[in-house]
């Protein structure tokens, strides 16, 4: 009764439909874009300050640039892990059983994402799984040694982050194996560290370049490549009057009494009607 991937076509199209605007807005791509790139080009912004709703511009699930080869660790820790095919049919993916996306899975996912600044912290809002990423700006040490693994591994694991000039410069450790690194099952390791540098060069535009240090499973580092997230503007995140990234459009939750009543309304109620 999984049919996540149907409830997502679901979601997806009526999160388009909320980014061309409110209920019967217009719904043309191209004038969308011009929308939040014009808001851009004139107006003075903060480059230690990112929020806001952000959407990536390029998604394809992963680190953006090809991954070194795996080491023979590696190859065993992606042992019967199936990925999507390209007619449409799905792998295994954990999130596919109800189970969390993980970092950095999530964040290179399709849906808004929001930056919510705060004196001692940087918190990261997601549409998908209605999840909080907190990037700890406090100066604590990112854990390390017995202090890491006294804290286990976790979904999105232990972040830190600083300023480097005009980049946030943000180190995760502490990741659980089980999250797939993309949607072909790459691994990563517990001992991994991923750096994410966020760097905001325009009013709507904020860029990211992302590397996964695992020598447990990778050859060589994972440098990705740079991708970026362009600005929601307010009035594109508001629905029926309700303005804001849980504005109404979709809960975004994994929960299964959702998707058991989506089954029985969609596919076993129509199914079990008798013809006229």
């Amino acid at each position: 009764m999984r049919n996540r991937s149907i409830i997502l076509i679901s979601v997806l199209t009526v999160i388009f439909l909320w980014f061309a605007g409110s209920a019967g807005a217009q719904d043309d791509k191209d004038k969308f874009k011009a929308r939040y790139d014009s808001n851009s080009d004139n107006k003075e912004f903060n480059p230690h300050d990112f929020g806001g709703i952000w959407m990536m511009t390029r998604v394809d699930h992963g680190l953006g640039a090809p991954a070194p080869p795996l080491t023979p660790a590696g190859v065993a820790a992606m042992a019967g892990r199936v990925a999507d095919s390209r007619s449409g049919v799905n792998g295994n993916a954990p999130w596919y059983a109800c189970n969390p996306m993980g970092f950095p899975r999530l964040l290179n996912d399709d849906e808004p994402m929001e930056f919510i600044m705060t004196p001692d912290k940087i918190l990261q809002v997601f549409q998908w799984e209605h999840r909080i990423r907190y990037l700890w700006t406090d100066g604590r040490e990112l854990p390390s040694g017995e202090n890491l693994e006294n804290l286990g591994p976790a979904w999105y694991g232990h972040s830190v982050a600083k300023w480097e000039g005009n980049t946030l410069v943000v180190n995760t450790v502490g990741l659980d194996e089980r999250a797939w690194l993309d949607n072909t099952g790459l691994p990563k390791s517990f001992h991994a560290r991923i750096e994410e540098r966020y760097t905001r060069t325009a009013y709507n535009t904020v860029e990211l370049q992302m590397t996964l240090y695992d020598p447990e499973y990778y050859t060589a580092t994972y440098v990705g490549g740079k991708k970026s997230f362009k600005k929601v503007p307010d009035d594109a995140s508001t629905y029926f009057g309700w303005k804001g990234l849980f504005a109404g459009i979709s809960e975004g939750i994994c929960a299964p009494m959702n998707e058991v009543e989506g089954y029985n309304k969609g596919f076993r109620d129509v199914g079990q009607a008798k013809p006229k």
